[in-house]
C-alpha cells in the first residue's frame, strides 16, 4: 500500500469494493513502518496486536459505505490518552504509563471504526520545536534525515510525510502541528480553542493547547476533523458551537476572500527562500481572485515573551501532578516523601520541561506575578485585539509558518532562546485562540519544505479550508514525495 498515491477517499472505495481488506491495509502500513521506522523514528509504540484484531473483526461485520474513515489507519501523538495502549508524553516520568480511560477524540475515532496504528514521536510533554527532547530518541526528517522534523508534533508530521500513515493527530500550543507540517510538507491544521474536547490530551498550557489534523491532503484533514469536533460535557473549555461539515468549503472558488499580510511576518529573520515561497503564494491567491493587502499587527513583537511566561507559568501547575506517588517514574532508594518528590521529578523530567517549570514557577510567585503573568497575559489581551481589528475587514491572515525551512539535527538545541524565537510566527495564533493552519508552498534552494500559514476568525475553520483547498488545487506541492537523504545524525 502506496499511502502516496492514497487519500481516505480512495482507500474507503477500495475497501467498500473489496479490493483490499482492512487486514491487509494494517498488514501494509505496519510492513512499510518496519522498513522506515529506522530512518525516521517517527513512532514510540506500535499497537499491531490490537490494530490486526480490530481489522479482522471489522471484515468481519464489512466496512459501512456510508462512513469514510472505517478501517482507517491513524498515527496518534503520545500525549492524548489511549486506554489500554502506553502513553508517555515522550518522557522518562510516564515511559510505562497504561491509561484506563480514552480521550474523548479517542472515543469520537473509535466509534468510526478507525484503526490507532500507534503513539508517535513527539518533544517531552510538547515542550519543543524540533521532537529532539524526546526520552525515546529524535525523530528524523524524512525530506533530509539530518534535519528536524519541527515540533512538537514531529513524530506525527515524519510519519505522514513518509507514507507510514495517511494522517495522523498531533496538539498546538504555539505552533506544534503548523510548524512541523511546514518542516515536512504537508498540511496541517490546529481549529479554534474549544472545537476539539481537550478531556484526556496532558496538558501543557491549558489556556493554548489544541488537538488537530496533520495530513497530506486538506480533504483528509477535513474529514477527521469532522469526526474529532463537538462540544465535551467533560471539558469546561470545549465550544458549545455547532460543527458544519468541513468537506463542504471544498471545492469553491475564493474570489472576492479579502486576506491581510502582516508586514512584521515578512520581516527581518525570514529567509530569503521563505519570503520567495510566500510571495509567490500571494501571487497565486491574487491569481484565484482573492484580495491581499499588508497590514499591520502591531503586538506581534510582543507575542513570543508574553507566550513563554504563559505557557511555562500553566506548565509548571500542570506537571505538578507528576510527583512519584500515584503513577509514572519512581526513584529508587529513597529514604523520605520529600525526596520522593524531588529525585522522582529530577530523574523523570528532561531538561527543557524543568527550565520551563522554573520559568513558570518563578513568574507565579510572590513579588513576580504582576510583574510577569499578569502583564503577559495583559499583552495576550491586546494580541487577540489585533486579530478581531483586522477580522472585521478581512476573513484571512496570511503569512510564512515559520521562518526557515527545517534545521539541523543537533543545530538549535542548546540554545533555547533561538529555538524559542522560531515560533514568533505561529505563537499568536494560540495567544488570541483563533484556527490556523500550514499548507505547503514550495521548497528552498536545499529542496526542503516550506509552508504558508493562514488564519482566521475564532470557529472559521471552514474559510481555511475553503483557501487552503483552492491553492492546493492550483498547485503540486503536497504531491512531491520525501528523498530521504542524508542520515548520519
Amino acid at each position: 500500500m502506496d499511502y502516496f498515491n492514497e487519500d481516505i477517499t480512495s482507500l474507503h472505495d477500495k475497501l467498500v469494493r473489496k479490493e483490499i481488506s482492512v487486514r491487509q491495509l494494517v498488514e501494509a502500513t505496519y510492513d512499510y513502518i518496519d522498513k522506515t521506522e529506522g530512518k525516521v523514528n517517527a513512532f514510540i509504540t506500535l499497537n499491531k496486536e490490537a490494530a490486526l484484531k480490530q481489522a479482522d473483526a471489522l471484515d468481519e461485520k464489512g466496512v459501512d459505505p456510508d462512513n469514510l474513515l472505517s478501517g482507517i489507519p491513524l498515527g496518534i501523538k503520545d500525549n492524548i490518552v489511549t486506554k489500554g495502549l502506553k502513553t508517555t508524553a515522550a518522557s522518562h516520568i510516564l515511559d510505562n504509563f497504561m491509561p484506563v480511560y480514552n480521550a474523548t477524540v479517542m472515543d469520537k475515532l473509535d466509534a468510526l471504526d478507525t484503526i490507532t496504528v500507534g503513539k508517535t514521536n513527539m518533544d517531552e510533554f510538547a515542550m519543543g520545536g524540533s521532537t529532539e527532547t524526546s526520552y525515546f530518541g529524535k525523530t528524523h526528517n524524512p525530506w533530509n534525515l539530518d534535519k528536524v522534523p519541527g515540533g512538537s508534533s514531529g513524530g506525527s508530521a515524519a510519519a505522514v510525510a513518509a507514507g507510514e500513515v495517511i494522517a495522523a493527530l498531533g496538539t498546538d500550543t504555539g505552533g506544534s502541528i503548523r510548524q512541523p507540517a511546514a518542516f515536512n510538507g504537508i498540511f496541517g491544521i490546529k481549529p479554534t480553542y474549544g472545537r476539539v474536547s481537550r478531556w484526556g490530551l496532558m496538558a501543557f498550557g491549558s489556556s493554548l493547547d489544541q488537538i488537530g489534523v496533520m495530513s497530506r491532503t486538506i480533504k483528509d484533514s477535513a474529514l477527521v476533523l469532522n469526526a474529532i469536533s463537538g462540544h465535551d460535557e467533560h471539558d469546561g473549555t470545549s465550544a458549545a458551537a455547532d460543527v458544519p461539515d468541513f468537506t463542504a468549503a471544498l471545492n469553491q472558488d475564493i474570489k472576492g476572500l479579502k486576506i491581510a499580510v502582516p508586514k512584521e511576518y515578512m520581516d527581518e529573520g525570514v529567509d530569503d527562500d521563505v519570503v520567495s515561497a510566500i510571495k509567490a503564494a500571494i501571487a497565486t491567491f491574487e491569481k484565484l481572485g482573492a484580495t491581499v493587502e499588508e497590514v499591520t499587527l502591531p503586538y506581534t513583537k510582543y507575542a513570543v515573551p508574553a507566550y513563554y511566561i504563559i505557557a511555562s507559568s500553566e506548565a509548571s501547575s500542570n506537571l505538578q501532578r507528576y510527583d512519584g506517588i500515584r503513577y509514572g517514574f519512581r526513584a529508587k532508594d529513597v529514604n523520605s516523601l520529600k525526596s520522593v518528590y524531588v529525585r522522582s521529578r529530577s530523574e523523570g523530567f528532561g531538561d527543557e520541561v524543568k527550565r520551563r517549570i522554573m520559568l513558570g514557577s518563578f513568574s507565579l510567585s510572590a513579588g513576580y506575578y504582576d510583574a510577569y503573568f499578569k502583564k503577559a497575559a495583559q499583552v495576550r489581551t491586546l494580541v487577540k485585539r489585533d486579530f478581531d481589528q483586522l477580522f472585521e475587514k478581512y476573513d484571512l491572515v496570511l503569512g510564512p509558518t515559520a521562518p526557515t525551512s527545517a534545521f539541523g539535527l543537533g543545530e538549535k538545541i542548546t540554545d533555547p532562546v533561538t529555538m524559542y524565537l522560531n515560533d514568533i510566527l505561529t505563537i499568536p495564533a494560540n495567544l488570541a485562540g483563533i484556527p490556523a493552519a500550514s499548507v505547503p508552498a514550495g521548497f528552498s534552494k536545499d529542496g526542503l519544505p516550506i509552508g504558508v500559514q493562514l488564519m482566521a476568525k475564532a470557529l472559521d475553520e471552514a474559510t481555511i479550508f475553503k483557501a487552503a483547498d483552492a491553492f492546493e488545487r492550483h498547485t503540486d506541492f503536497h504531491n512531491q514525495v520525501p528523498a530521504f537523504k542524508g542520515g548520519q545524525n
